[in-house]
């Protein structure tokens, strides 16, 4: 896809999801101080946070995009990883700060809320957050960006969180008992905790990955065997043993070089051109954006 035209998808698609998103945080607000759950007010402060790093995703993408230069040789890719970082701790730190105020309210008694009420919101939510990531998605089907990446991540993070926090709050309507009764004071500040465990290793998951490509280091073990995968069969057919692969990930750009021992005293420059288009070409359907290079190990 030609990138003023991947750029400009990405910046719509960003735009949909803020504006998607300050509806969602006024509406969870609005019931949180109806009803008085802590379970809607996490949601609400964690969508607001989310929020927040959009704006500054907006700004960052048209950095993205820029050519790489002598000066910038790697481009800007590292800018998208270190903002990556910080977003999955800034979401990290507000979930752990929800947790503590709801453990805190728990020792103080609870509080009595309507469940059924906030039931059919959270139901609600869940449908609208299913359609932004269907929008998301197709709108990022022929990119490969990490940051769209990441909202559809947080999306179904907030579908998911939403069907779940619905189906709880709609317990109480079919179960009556004195022991489940006695519970009931702390059934919504039980659900946010509950929410924010399964929401925690989420942002824990994408700054780890972040950190590694802020510091240059491989990819993950799975991107590590899809390349050598794709790349040793064509190698082996050429002769080319002996190979060391030095692979790095800045942002959603892939630098791969492949280092081959040669045969003899001479080096074909042909060959290793032809060898590099076939490489590229099998890298291509699983990469949208890398560069690969084939090099002599001259010892």
């Amino acid at each position: 896809m030609d990138r003023r035209l991947e750029e400009k998808r990405e910046r719509i698609a960003l735009k949909i999801s803020l504006g998607a998103g300050v509806l969602f945080v006024l509406a969870e607000l609005l019931m949180a101080i109806l009803s008085k759950s802590q379970a809607v007010l996490m949601d609400s402060i964690y969508d607001a946070s989310e929020l927040m790093m959009i704006l500054f995703s907006l700004k960052l993408v048209p950095l993205l995009y820029k050519p790489v230069s002598e000066k910038q040789p790697y481009g800007y890719s590292q800018v998208e990883s270190l903002f990556i970082a910080i977003k999955g701790f800034v979401l990290a730190s507000v979930t752990v700060a929800l947790v503590v105020n709801n453990v805190q309210l728990m020792f103080h008694g609870g509080r009595d809320i309507q469940f059924t009420q906030i039931a059919y919101f959270e139901l609600f939510a869940a449908g609208l957050s299913v359609i932004v990531i269907l929008i998301l998605r197709r709108l990022n089907r022929d990119s490969n960006s990490p940051i769209l990446k990441t909202e559809m991540m947080e999306w179904s993070i907030d579908a998911i969180a939403s069907f779940g926090m619905s189906v709880a709050f709609l317990v109480p309507t079919f179960v009556s008992h004195p022991w489940f009764d006695a519970l009931l004071p702390y059934l919504d500040q039980i659900i946010a905790i509950f929410l924010s465990c399964f929401i925690l290793p989420l942002p824990i998951r994408a700054v780890l990955t972040a950190m590694r490509d802020i510091f240059l280091m491989a990819p993950e073990e799975e991107t590590m065997v899809l390349i050598k995968d794709k790349c040793e069969p064509i190698l082996k057919s050429y002769h080319l043993h002996e190979t060391t692969y030095d692979v790095v990930r800045t942002g959603r750009k892939i630098w791969i070089s492949i280092y081959v021992l040669p045969n003899d005293d001479y080096v074909s420059v042909r060959l290793y051109s032809k060898v590099q288009d076939l490489l590229e070409e099998a890298l291509q359907n699983d990469f949208s954006d890398f560069y690969i290079e084939l090099l002599p190990d001259i010892l």
